[in-house]
C-alpha cells in the first residue's frame, strides 16, 4: 500500500508549493490596488453618510450659498486652513 501513497504525497507537496507561490504572486498584484480601493471605500462611505444625513447636506449647501453671497467665504477658507494647520501640528 505504501508504494501507492508515495506519489500522492509527492504530488500533494508539489501542489501545496504551487498554491503558496500563486498566493504570493496574487498578493503582489493586489498590493498595487490597495490605495485606489481605499479611496473608493472612502467615497462610498461619504455617499452613505450623505444618505443618512440629508439635512446636513442641505444645511451645508445653504451655508455655502449664504457665505458666498456675502463675501465671507474668504475668511472662512482662512479659518479652515488655520484650523487644519493647528491639527497637523498637534499630531506631531
Amino acid at each position: 500500500m505504501k508504494p501507492n501513497l508515495d506519489p500522492l504525497a509527492q504530488r500533494r507537496r508539489h501542489l501545496q508549493a504551487l498554491a503558496a507561490s500563486q498566493r504570493a504572486q496574487l498578493g503582489r498584484r493586489i498590493e498595487r490596488l490597495r490605495a485606489p480601493l481605499a479611496l473608493v471605500d472612502r467615497g462610498v462611505e461619504a455617499i452613505r453618510f450623505v444618505r443618512r444625513n440629508p439635512l446636513l447636506l442641505a444645511g451645508a449647501t445653504t451655508l455655502f450659498v449664504a457665505l458666498r453671497q456675502y463675501g465671507s467665504g474668504k475668511w472662512l477658507r482662512r479659518g479652515w486652513l488655520a484650523w487644519q494647520l493647528v491639527r497637523r501640528l498637534r499630531r506631531k
